[in-house]
């Protein structure tokens, strides 16, 4: 969805970014709203609410995800779709980098090699395109915190999406009722068509964020960054066989090392998955057959109670074999004997 979305905001025209911007923002939480009220999952607000720090980190999501939203609608908007695709292309790369600058995490030689290359290709496609790839490094670098800040807000996708454009919903609904005041706002001055497209910007936005925040919490981080590979691609694709974006040598050699570095990037990250798996899994056999040596010496040495009571055993069964020995009680006193038999041997 994230890979096709640039065929969607040309279609606003003639309404410009900040607008769009706006109406994504208001529109997103009454989908959101909506949904949460057919699910009636009310119960997080209260919980939520009482959490100082998680409302801070909602606030920073919320900002930071604006930032993205409306550079990305802008960049589309002015032919600048293979730039914004290469921020999503660098995009892992920035949350590696900031796993070392932020959280001190140690990178394995592969992880070093693939950053450094990313690092290269970001000063080929500066010399390229005679200026640093702002763009795509402003989207990279923001969305790779809002990664961040939804992995440590860990709350359902619907529900930090609500959260999110509850913060984003004031600011937006008072630029909008400006620019009505002014008479420059576009919403139905354009047609229904345009109106009910303006209005679809909350089920663009709302559903493919849902997913990502779903994900971030039950998937893996090594396959989501994996995932998100394929929204770049589609994009790119798309900058260049159907918006005719110009691809000079440079350029092309720019998006070559970055593709390189993320080849090794996922080399590595798959084979340090298999690696992790295998070691588990050995980990799990060896506790199993340990358990299972124990069990057999338990049932191959009896303890000392089964030893005691086979002895008392024996005890009883050779007393048993001498009273039958002896003679029989009754009216026929010392005639009424019996042959002495063998005792049983115990």
């Amino acid at each position: 969805m994230w890979g096709l979305v640039p065929l969607f905001w040309p279609l606003l025209k003639p309404a410009g970014a900040i607008e769009i911007l706006a109406h994504r923002m208001v529109w997103s939480l009454v989908v959101v709203g909506v949904a949460l009220l057919a699910l009636r999952r009310w119960g997080w607000i209260r919980e939520l609410l009482g959490q100082p720090r998680k409302l801070g980190l909602i606030a920073l999501a919320a900002t930071v995800i604006t930032i993205n939203w409306g550079l990305y609608i802008w960049a589309v908007n002015a032919g600048q779709v293979v730039e914004a695709s290469l921020g999503y292309f660098i995009n892992p790369l920035v949350t590696i980098a900031m796993g070392v600058l932020l959280l001190k995490e140690r990178l394995r030689p592969a992880q070093w090699a693939a950053v450094g290359t990313g690092f290269v290709a970001v000063v080929v496609l500066a010399v390229g395109y005679g200026r640093p790839p702002w763009i795509s490094l402003i989207l990279a670098f923001s969305f790779a915190v809002y990664g961040l800040v939804k992995k440590k807000v860990n709350i359902g996708g619907l529900e930090s999406l609500a959260a999110e454009t509850a913060v984003q919903f004031l600011p937006a609904l008072a630029y909008l009722l400006w620019l009505g005041s002014r008479g420059s706002a576009h919403f139905g001055g354009e047609g229904a068509g345009h109106a009910a497209l303006l209005a679809a910007t909350g089920v663009v936005t709302a559903v493919p964020l849902v997913c990502f925040g779903a994900a971030a919490i039950r998937v893996p981080l090594s396959t989501l960054g994996l995932l998100q590979y394929l929204a770049p691609v589609f994009q790119f694709t798309l900058g260049v066989v159907y918006f005719h974006e110009a691809m000079p040598p440079e350029r092309w050699a720019g998006f070559s090392l970055v593709w390189l570095a993320l080849t090794v990037l996922t080399w590595d990250a798959l084979r340090t998955s298999r690696r992790t798996r295998a070691e588990a899994a050995a980990l799990r056999l060896s506790a199993a057959t340990s358990a299972a040596g124990a069990r057999t010496a338990e049932s191959a040495t009896p303890p000392a109670t089964a030893t005691k009571e086979a002895e008392t055993a024996g005890a009883t069964a050779a007393t048993e074999a001498t009273a039958a020995t002896a003679p029989a009680a009754g009216p026929a006193g010392p005639r009424g004997t019996t042959r002495p038999v063998d005792a049983p041997k115990v």
